[in-house]
């Protein structure tokens, strides 16, 4: 084999593992940066679950104090649970969360309630404590419940 041809062999040869170690070095930059996006979504879904599992503990202290309304509640805590653990609202004590929201969702909040007309709301309200009132024990025990229900 001509010496010259060996050279050329031997030069592409290196020209073709440089590329190859090129190529190598972007394909480990990318996994690198895929790691650490993945590691930065998990850690803010975390972050969030955590958040929203303060959030329903708040809302459980408040129904305990009666800071809040019991129909609230139940909507507040529902829409949280559904982020964070929806198959607990099949099970006894926190079913009532579901029930109350089920019984009120058709009812209108925020600027939809405050354009409806003022007798319908009234109206609203009366069947809203109705709920409320015929739910209350179990509101308060599924709060208590939720409240130290470890996640």
């Amino acid at each position: 084999m001509p010496q010259w041809l060996q050279w050329s062999l031997i030069i592409a040869g290196a020209i073709a593992i440089t590329v190859l170690l090129g190529f190598i070095r972007r394909q480990i930059s990318i996994l690198a940066d895929n790691r650490r996006r993945k590691q930065k979504a998990e850690a803010f879904q975390a972050k969030r679950r955590q958040d929203m599992i303060d959030s329903i503990r708040v809302i459980a202290m408040a129904v305990e104090e009666n800071q809040i309304e019991y129909s609230e509640a139940c909507l507040r805590i529902k829409g949280l649970l559904d982020h964070v653990a929806p198959e607990l609202m099949e099970r006894a004590p926190f079913r009532v969360f579901m029930e109350v929201y089920e019984q009120l969702r058709h009812m209108p909040t925020h600027q939809a309630r405050q354009d409806t007309e003022v007798r319908f709301v009234e109206k609203m309200d009366k069947e809203r404590f109705e709920v409320e009132e015929r739910h209350a024990d179990e509101i308060r025990r599924a709060a208590t419940a939720i409240r130290n229900h470890a996640f």
